[in-house]
């Protein structure tokens, strides 16, 4: 290896480590902002908890009405799991409520992430990772812990399970990160993303699988969502996985294909950013 190679790859590890410590510096700041905000916190978890009551009810009195307690393959334990792990996921995937970078763009304080070392989606991407983190160990601890004292809840057979459902919660946080991330986006060129906003709050509930487990619907229409769309990742891969709805090797092929979402729409983050990057200089911003 000649000096320069050895001096450039030198670089590249000083720089590549630079990244990954800004990266998990970030992710910690993210830990302790969501951490620091103890009363919003707990509201959620009370509202997240008061509506898992609701809507496991709901779903049990489905399952009650047919005549071998299963609706579209789901026992009653397995929907109780559903439910109170959907209530759970809200938090953890933030579906609701991030406006915060189409506020800046509003405000004009978005020039300022342009200015910063980190990539926009990489610095926003690490901060929400943070997040998710502390959500998971309130947001969606509490619900869960609820659910099973008051319900009997379905507990996954196979081991591998549980790491399969903590990949798949994660690549929901991921795919749900860059759709929020592309609504907020929008805002480079509509300024006031309130409609988009209210769009996404009513399709995602339905589209997710929070209302009700998508198989309640006809099949050629969950096999266009799942297929067309990456708002089944969100939630209803997450949540399949975690009632064991079908095989080990079949819940890994919807890992998978939440993967390949999460690939696609972070890919579209980061075309959609440089776009708007160049509207910014073509605007004199």
């Amino acid at each position: 290896m000649g000096p320069d190679l050895a001096n450039g790859v030198r670089a590249y590890g000083r720089d590549l480590g630079a990244h990954l410590g800004a990266i998990c510096a970030l992710a910690w700041a993210g830990f302790r902002r969501y951490a620091t905000y103890r009363q919003a916190m707990a509201a959620s978890t009370f509202t997240n908890t008061v509506f898992g009551f609701l809507r496991c009810y709901v779903l049990l009195a489905v399952a009650a009405s047919t005549a071998a307690g299963v609706a579209a393959g789901y026992d009653a334990e397995q929907l109780a799991t559903y439910c109170w792990a959907s209530q759970g996921l809200i938090g953890v995937v933030m579906l609701w409520g991030w406006t915060e970078l189409g506020d800046r763009i509003r405000t004009g304080d978005v020039v300022a992430d342009l200015l910063r070392p980190l990539h926009p989606v990489t610095s926003y991407l690490a901060v929400d990772l943070g997040r998710a983190l502390h959500a998971s160990l309130t947001r969606f601890a509490i619900p869960m812990t609820v659910g099973a004292v008051f319900f009997d809840l379905y507990a996954p057979r196979r081991p591998a399970t549980y790491p399969l459902f903590a990949l798949s919660a994660l690549l929901g946080v991921l795919v749900c990160f860059g759709c929020r991330y592309l609504v907020n986006a929008a805002g480079f060129w509509l300024l006031d993303i309130r409609g988009i906003v209210l769009f996404w709050t009513f399709g995602t509930g339905v589209l997710a699988g929070l209302a009700f487990p998508l198989h309640f619907l006809p099949s050629w229409l969950v096999g266009v969502l799942w297929v067309a769309t990456p708002f089944p990742s969100i939630l209803q891969a997450p949540l399949d996985v975690l009632v064991e709805r079908g095989s080990t090797l079949a819940l890994a092929g919807v890992v998978a294909g939440q993967a390949a979402w999460s690939v696609v729409v972070l890919a579209i983050c980061w075309y959609v950013q440089r776009r708007a990057e160049r509207r910014l200089v073509i605007q004199g911003g």
